[in-house]
């Protein structure tokens, strides 16, 4: 396990607008001793998906629900449209709303005729443009959503006024203070992240077994739209349904596969900063000693036969947006962002995973009252894949107490805390 100390970890602390490593060691360790990373279709959880034109360029756009207020919901830097897919199945059951995930420049299934502009004033603009081009008669009322970058990209928005029918404003884990002081550590967490990883199962298990996301059935439905294919350069949310048929399939014809796929897909990814369970451990060094067996083998057939070279496994999947790349965007998305928050002129929560990220101009505001807070301590960054249904009662109760938006059945009302 790479060694770390405690207080750079507290400055990894998800405290960026960025997927980090966090706190407290690993998270995503469980009694449970096999857990299931094969994809999840986004079918699953929206409805049905658009991919909104405007000018050369097309955005992925995820909808579920035809009634009430509109959430758009802004993911954050490196993630996708996905990241919300578990959250928007509860909260359009706790209250009557639609929701739309936008996959952001350079993300998932969004592709633009200049991907690498990534400044605050073009991901504002991409979002006015997108929902322009949804609704350009009649925009519906309309609550915007964001987490981390995807929240600084929201307070921009809202700050712009570009949106004339926003009428709420809602951000996920992201302040000013916490992220700009993140900002010298963030190339070399990135550095430390795989590159690669020879299947999607292997990037799924490594998002959950790593932290970044710590519900296991988000990650496997979220995971896939942030890395693609190396060969075909599209996203692997292609593959995701053929896979689960072909899973299927297998599974039908034979009890054990899942275990032998679930087995393979462990041998074939191990890191060393990774703690493993006890099982786990046996389980790679079994693996290890099943390929210095091959090894041996090979070199025993080798010797008989010198001109058969073994096979080598190639890494087919690699991250969808190199994020190193967007440095010089990064003080733009957080710089002044505490005061333009304040200064928007709608209804406003700030939804947190830890007390400790609020910044002077935020503990100010909010014992002034401008605006509501939310804590939600027992999870990581990623807050609202962690605890979708948390996070989903907590939205659902900031629509209905701002007259949004009209209670839904399973809707039980969650009051401010901190």
């Amino acid at each position: 396990m790479n060694s770390m100390s405690s207080l750079r970890r507290q400055v990894l602390n998800n405290k960026f607008g960025l997927p980090l490593i966090p706190s407290g060691g690993n998270p995503a360790r469980s009694p449970v001793k096999r857990k299931l990373y094969t994809p999840l279709s986004w079918k699953e959880y929206f409805t049905t998906f658009e991919d909104v034109a405007v000018d050369s360029s097309s955005f992925r756009v995820y909808r579920r629900g035809d009634e009430g207020p509109l959430l758009i919901l802004l993911h954050g830097g490196g993630y996708c449209g996905l990241t919300w897919s578990a959250f928007s199945e509860r909260v359009t059951s706790y209250a009557h709303c639609q929701v739309a995930a936008i996959d952001l420049r350079g993300h998932g299934d969004t592709h633009t005729d200049n991907e690498e502009d990534l400044s605050a004033d073009r991901l504002s603009n991409d979002v006015a443009n997108v929902i322009k081009a949804m609704f350009p008669v009649d925009p519906p009322v309309i609550v915007l959503v964001g987490h981390s970058m995807g929240g600084a990209v929201a307070v921009h928005t809202a700050h712009r006024e570009l949106l004339p029918t926003l009428a709420g404003l809602v951000v996920i884990d992201v302040v000013e203070g916490t992220a700009m002081d993140a900002l010298q550590s963030m190339q070399s967490f990135l550095r430390g992240r795989p590159s690669t990883f020879n299947t999607i199962e292997n990037a799924i298990e490594w998002c959950v077994r790593s932290g970044q996301v710590r519900n296991t059935e988000s990650a496997r439905v979220s995971m896939p739209g942030q890395i693609k294919n190396s060969v075909t350069n599209k996203t692997s949310t292609c593959e995701v349904d053929n896979l689960i048929d072909k899973k299927s399939s297998s599974h039908e014809g034979n009890g054990t596969a899942g275990e032998t796929d679930e087995s393979a897909a462990r041998a074939s990814y191990h890191r060393a900063d990774v703690i493993c369970e006890a099982d786990e451990e046996e389980d790679d060094a079994a693996a290890e000693h099943s390929q210095k067996k091959s090894k041996t083998d090979a070199d025993s057939s080798g010797s008989r036969d010198s001109g058969f070279t073994a096979p080598r496994p190639v890494a087919q999947y690699t991250w969808r947006i190199d994020l190193s790349k967007s440095e010089k965007f990064w003080s733009g998305w957080f710089t002044g962002l505490s005061n333009m928050f304040l200064s928007c002129n709608v209804p406003k929560m700030l939804l947190l995973a830890g007390v400790d990220r609020l910044d002077k101009e935020l503990t100010v505001g909010q014992m002034q009252g401008k605006f509501q807070m939310q804590v939600l301590p027992q999870c990581g960054h990623a807050v609202h894949e962690d605890v979708p249904d948390r996070v989903a009662e907590v939205l659902a109760t900031f629509l209905v107490r701002q007259k949004l938006a009209e209670m839904g059945d399973d809707f039980q009302m969650s009051f401010p805390a901190c």
